[in-house]
């Protein structure tokens, strides 16, 4: 097997294990009622963390075997995967909105990245490495902030996957510069990178998983997949001195290519804010009849308020009610 063959293979399998750590995530948020942001008592949460590890592995790996511009674009088949294998492993199947929304995130992110460039990048000084990570962390909780002031689930989950994104595509900016940086005669002189990027991974994995409670697995899993390169390519063309394929055209082809990733978006959150607004009437009764208490089932009922001469009330016995 060929070098870029390998790289193709590794990013594929990268892509596969984003997704399944995605679908993870989710039916955890889904099922469990611990806490939103790190539901550490739950052993399949510690699962997706796994997976996630192996798909940044695979990804280093496959990075090691072929060129950025063929791997980075490849990792955007993670929204592409998830939807399948969501339907196949755990019977949550994509209607034609959210299949439009992926394919036209994952076109446009893809297209976005391969038209990235890396030459002439330049190593980050302290200085860039401070100055980035107050911005980081400021804008992630300036987005953190936001989705707790945000009234609809649907839309605090994407607000809360772009801070999950930010702090992912940060994430990669220090890796980038820790391992430009790293010597072999002093593996440890990058220690305060390695712990801003650890701390920027992490809070990326906590606000991904948060952003899974009530809103699906495609819409704030394309948000995560379409922010994170966005931050980390803006921040190479602002910092490293990276730049566009093609001059000025590929410029405005970029914009066009991120416009289309974020129509993709859009289409993706209006699909699951459909659903959401569809799920009360699911839930009542073939003819229309609202739900009713169950036998047995405790009903507090108020004081009534002022004189009701007319007011009759039925007492039943306690066997009609359904007890001994």
């Amino acid at each position: 097997m060929s070098p870029l063959t390998l790289s193709v293979v590794l990013a594929l399998a990268s892509a596969v294990a984003y997704a399944a750590a995605a679908i993870v995530q989710e039916r955890v948020a889904a099922s469990a009622a611990g806490p939103r942001y790190a539901p550490l008592r739950v052993p399949a949460w510690w699962g997706s963390v796994l997976l996630n590890g192996i798909g940044a592995t695979l990804h280093v790996a496959a990075l090691a075997y072929g060129p950025l511009s063929l791997i980075q674009p490849l990792g955007a088949l993670t929204i592409v995967f998830a939807l399948p294998m969501a339907a196949l492993f755990v019977g949550r199947r994509a209607g034609g909105r959210a299949w439009r929304g992926a394919l036209m995130a994952t076109v446009g992110l893809a297209g976005l990245l391969s038209l990235t460039t890396g030459h002439g990048a330049r190593q980050l000084t302290d200085g860039d490495r401070w100055l980035l990570t107050g911005v980081a962390f400021g804008t992630v909780a300036v987005l953190f902030a936001a989705a707790h002031l945000v009234v609809r689930p649907v839309l605090r989950s994407i607000v809360l996957a772009a801070g999950a994104g930010v702090a992912f595509g940060f994430a990669s900016v220090f890796t980038k510069a820790v391992a430009d940086a790293w010597k072999p005669a002093a593996p440890l002189a990058e220690w305060t990178g390695l712990l801003v990027l650890s701390a920027f991974a992490v809070t990326g994995l906590l606000l991904s998983q948060a952003s899974y409670r009530g809103a699906g697995l495609a819409a704030p899993l394309a948000t995560v997949t379409v922010v994170n390169p966005m931050a980390a390519a803006a921040v190479g063309v602002t910092t490293f001195g990276e730049g566009f394929r093609y001059g000025t055209a590929g410029g405005v082809a970029a914009l066009i290519c991120g416009a289309v990733a974020a129509g993709g978006l859009v289409q993706l959150t209006l699909d699951r804010m459909t659903v959401a607004s569809d799920a009360p009437s699911a839930s009542s009764s073939s003819e229309g009849d609202p739900t009713r208490p169950e036998i047995g089932q405790g009903v507090d009922v108020g004081a009534v308020p002022g004189t009701r001469p007319n007011l009759e009330v039925e007492v039943r016995s306690r066997a009609v009610a359904g007890r001994p």
